[in-house]
């Protein structure tokens, strides 16, 4: 889902080039819709009926243990007939995390709560290091409730590792952002 202009995701703050070659390097294919928050939920069922109509029978999320997530997402794939699949659901966070890591992903802190997390975090590396520093931050050190947010550019799923230029942070409605794109989309 991405803001209004199409331009940039609508949680993360990521250039759409940058999602694309996230979705190239994994070798899956990627729908976008752009939508206000007060449009989310009504394009993504759109987008849910297409998939539906298209033959898709299920979708997969990523919640852990969060109802309130859990439930929207039951919610509206109720509405379009489409299974929810949650592989994560009450699974140890910190179990998960150590997985990911040891799996070989490679994750980079993208966005953080300015009141949960100091700017310094943004660019940060997923590793056991940056989450023993998130524990003593306080922080619950998958992000699960928002805290942090990343973007994914390495493991063994990837056909190859997307490397990022970043750009500077911004902060912007009480969060703070690494701006950044893809090495390869700059010229």
């Amino acid at each position: 889902m991405m803001a209004e202009d199409g331009a940039r995701s609508r949680s993360h703050g990521l250039p759409k080039a940058l999602i694309e070659e996230q979705a190239r390097s994994l070798g899956i294919p990627i729908v976008f819709r752009s939508a206000s928050w007060e449009e989310y939920e009504g394009v993504f069922i759109s987008a849910l009926r297409e998939f539906r109509e298209s033959g898709i029978k299920a979708g997969v999320f990523g919640d852990i243990d969060i109802d309130s997530h859990r439930e929207w997402v039951q919610r509206v794939c109720a509405l379009t007939d489409i299974t929810p699949v949650h592989p994560l659901w009450k699974r140890d966070r910190r179990e998960l995390l150590d997985e990911f890591i040891g799996l070989g992903f490679k994750a980079i802190i993208i966005a953080l709560k300015h009141d949960k997390l100091g700017k310094k975090f943004l660019g940060r590396a997923i590793n056991r290091e940056t989450v023993a520093d998130l524990e003593k931050a306080g922080v619950d050190a998958s992000g699960e409730s928002g805290e942090y947010h990343t973007i994914v550019t390495a493991g063994p799923t990837f056909s190859s590792d997307i490397l990022l230029e970043t750009k500077g942070q911004v902060g912007h409605n009480g969060y703070w952002f690494l701006k950044m794109e893809s090495e390869q989309n700059t010229g």
